[in-house]
């Protein structure tokens, strides 16, 4: 086999008058094409039923242009793929009565009640009042809490450059400084809301969130290559971050997170596998369980696939504010928030039914987990900006054609 073809071990199959058809080539053709046209560097996919897995591929090398083949065992950092993980540790925490999704956030964490809103600008001078209101614990596991980000805010990524704050790649402890850019409970605006979270359940559980990490979900489900801090043979076998340079070839560009973090962050700095995520996945889409082990009550489960932020809507269009972080990102109407997922209000033809719950990570990783048709799915790669649309069709392409399978 030559250097970057694809790797799959065949799964999936449908049967027609009682013979049996593979049908993973088309899968596969997906996954190779998208390597050879440069639109990714390398790319894993996957995907389970409520049975156990259905389909692997793998197509491309661990650094572009290496001889060191991605699988379903490489190692990727799944950036804001954590917010699901650390939204679970917070619904186990509210079953145990440890925490109340109603209380105001400084109800565990009294330096919240700090945090201001960001009005504007006085020339450099940022512009900043009170709150009209507490944020609650449920408006930041809903990004309702009006924190953003900085790669989709103009306003938070001038507010970093007129006050020298790094962002949250920085691992510092200094970017809970940052402000609100609305009054909590008054739109939906996508930021560090689950890093925030992060403290709140250290509050609650009365451990850092490494350990009720793996003390609620990691652990009981078999876990061991998901973690925040990689041992050195995980990080041996993690894919390269890449980017483009002038000459159109992917090129590695080094480490993006800090190796000794000052707070682990719940919103980005899980680091996994596609075969170890899967089992998250594999338990969200079987109502809370995974091999026998429970990790969250069916109830919970159903609450997180339902649209918690009411009259609110997911935004049809958010515009980038860091063309190096990331391009627009256009998802159009009808989608709403749950616990920690996106939710499409309608079906997607020929892919996931309404209802489905999914996120991704800025570095192009992303999960859908589709309770009605009984199937979940990932697709992972390593680069930058986030969501080009030449992506985008190749996650769109991988999904129909598994869909065509089932």
């Amino acid at each position: 086999m030559t250097t970057g073809a694809v790797r799959a071990r065949v799964i999936v199959t449908i049967f027609l008058y009682g013979e049996e058809l593979p049908v993973s080539p088309t899968i596969d053709a997906v996954l190779q094409n998208a390597v050879d046209s440069g639109t990714m560097p390398n790319v894993v996919a996957i995907a389970a039923d409520r049975n156990g897995v259905i389909y692997e591929g793998a197509a491309g090398s661990r650094v572009a242009g290496g001889d060191d083949p991605v699988s379903p065992d490489t190692h990727f950092r799944i950036m804001s793929m954590t917010k699901m993980a650390a939204t679970v540790a917070a619904l186990q925490q509210v079953e145990k009565g440890t925490l109340d999704l109603d209380a105001p956030v400084d109800t565990y964490r009294p330096e919240f009640a700090d945090v201001q809103v960001l009005e504007g600008f006085d020339g450099d001078v940022p512009r900043l009042r009170p709150p009209a209101r507490r944020a609650t614990v449920k408006q930041l596991i809903t990004h309702t809490a009006g924190l953003s980000y900085w790669f989709w805010n103009e306003d938070i990524t001038r507010w970093q450059s007129v006050t020298g704050t790094p962002n949250v790649l920085s691992g510092s402890n200094v970017v809970f400084s940052a402000p609100m850019v609305a009054d909590p409970g008054t739109k939906y605006e996508y930021g560090i809301n689950t890093d925030w979270l992060g403290k709140v359940i250290e509050a609650a559980s009365g451990m850092t969130l490494d350990l009720a990490i793996k003390d609620g979900i990691t652990g009981p489900l078999g876990m061991d290559e998901t973690s925040f801090a990689p041992t050195d043979k995980q990080r041996a076998n993690l894919s390269a971050l890449h980017v483009k340079g002038e000459d159109g070839r992917w090129a590695d560009i080094g480490e993006v997170l800090p190796a000794s973090p000052e707070y682990y962050a719940g919103g980005h700095g899980l680091h996994s596998t596609p075969r170890d995520y899967l089992k998250f996945q594999q338990a969200l889409l079987r109502g809370g369980t995974f091999e026998g082990t429970t990790i969250l009550d069916r109830s919970t489960v159903d609450a997180a696939f339902t649209n918690q932020i009411g009259h609110l809507d997911f935004p049809a269009a958010i515009d980038t504010a860091d063309p190096a972080s990331t391009f627009g990102f256009y998802p159009g109407p009808g989608y709403k928030w749950g616990y920690g997922l996106l939710l499409n209000t309608a079906d997607v033809p020929g892919m996931r039914r309404a209802g489905s719950g999914a996120w991704a990570g800025l570095l192009n990783t992303h999960f859908w987990v589709d309770r009605t048709t009984g199937v979940t799915g990932a697709i992972y790669s390593q680069f930058l900006p986030f969501v080009p649309e030449e992506a985008l069709t190749v996650y769109a392409d991988f999904e129909k054609a598994l869909y065509a399978t089932l």
